[in-house]
């Protein structure tokens, strides 16, 4: 079993910035792949970013030069630094583990999820 709780979720003005936090516990075979996805009102979840046991790192298009996945092993925890806030970032935020990141993007891939954490962009 894994365990994932977020938190640093709030609202922020077009433009902020926001950290969200990602704490794991539990089997550690089964979190290779450590992602972040979202979901806003009436659309489907999608994935944001995902980062590899090898560090190697994985963001969806919109999101690109704008959030930095990373991770901290040592307190088991996953990071997603989010700069230059838009309102369509607007979305409930969720913490996921997989075994791999093969395809990161595949919400089925993910057998693990927290609760999540709300983010709201707006003026």
């Amino acid at each position: 079993q894994v365990q994932l709780v977020e938190s640093g979720g709030g609202s922020v003005q077009p433009g902020g910035s926001l950290r969200l936090s990602c704490v794991a516990s539990g089997h550690t075979g089964r979190r290779n792949c450590m992602g972040w996805f979202r979901q806003a009102p009436g659309k489907e979840r999608e994935a944001v970013a995902a980062i590899d046991a090898a560090r190697k790192t994985f963001y969806h298009n919109s999101v690109t030069g704008r959030f930095t996945i990373s991770q901290d092993n040592a307190k088991n925890t996953l990071y997603l630094q989010m700069n230059s806030l838009k309102p369509e970032d607007t979305a409930m935020y969720y913490c996921a583990a997989a075994v791999t990141c093969w395809y990161w993007e595949t919400r089925s891939d993910y057998n693990y999820w927290g609760q999540g954490t709300q983010v709201t962009v707006s003026s």
